[in-house]
């Protein structure tokens, strides 16, 4: 028999890019969206960013997939569902790791 998942109907879900992963179990996710301008029409791009629970390990630099929660702590109402892709390692970081 397999387990059953909880319904995720009415669950609010988002992606983004972790911008910070200084605290313990938490990430700081940028999520992009684009806005019409109400007379110029112009597509302006628009960040918001949500602090997320994070169970994971996600890093900075990762694609992740949040979903709404109950509230965690005063800032925290998102939990890090799964991690999409992985960052890949900057040249700097490439060259400290071939040199030791």
């Amino acid at each position: 028999m397999q387990a059953k998942k909880a319904p995720t109907r009415g669950k609010n879900r988002k992606v983004g890019v972790v911008v910070k992963d200084k605290m313990q179990k938490t990430v700081v996710v940028a999520v992009e969206r684009f806005v019409q301008h109400d007379l110029y029409r112009k597509r302006l791009k628009r960040t918001s960013t949500f602090m997320a629970h994070d169970e994971l390990g996600a890093k900075t630099g990762d694609t992740v997939r949040i979903v709404e929660s109950r509230p965690q702590s005063r800032n925290k109402r998102w939990v890090v569902e799964e991690i999409l892709r992985k960052a890949t390692l900057a040249a700097e970081e490439v060259a400290a790791v071939a040199l030791a």
